[in-house]
């Protein structure tokens, strides 16, 4: 398999009252999705789920994240989630409870032939 990257994507989401880290996880991903009409598929002539999707969110707490259930965000392709210890999380004024800040940076990859030229950097 020549996996080729053709895709990088960030986003930021949060979970401003609930402290749910999941949640801020989801926007961070639609937050870097919906800025792009991502066409790839298109352009190289392979369909939408030949897509290889794979996603790193950085959270305070990873354990918190429900992975699987991120997968759902992902119109079409072949998610792949991992969670790190990452973003922020902020305490309210108040005391009571915490802002919760996720970023998520999204690569996109298609399995391609190799045409044995360097890529450009």
């Amino acid at each position: 398999m020549a996996k080729t990257r053709v895709l990088v994507e960030f986003g930021m989401g949060t979970s401003l009252r609930r402290a749910d880290y999941t949640e801020a996880a989801a926007r961070a991903l639609r937050d870097a999705l919906w800025r792009n009409s991502v066409n790839m598929a298109e352009l190289f002539g392979f369909p939408k789920d030949a897509m290889i999707v794979e996603a790193e969110i950085g959270v305070q707490e990873p354990e918190q994240v429900d992975a699987e259930a991120l997968k759902a965000v992902f119109p079409y392709g072949q998610p792949r989630i991992t969670v790190v210890q990452g973003g922020l999380d902020i305490d309210k004024p108040s005391g009571a409870g915490r802002t919760v800040m996720a970023n998520a940076a999204i690569s996109v990859f298609f399995d391609m032939e190799s045409t044995g030229e360097e890529p450009a950097q």
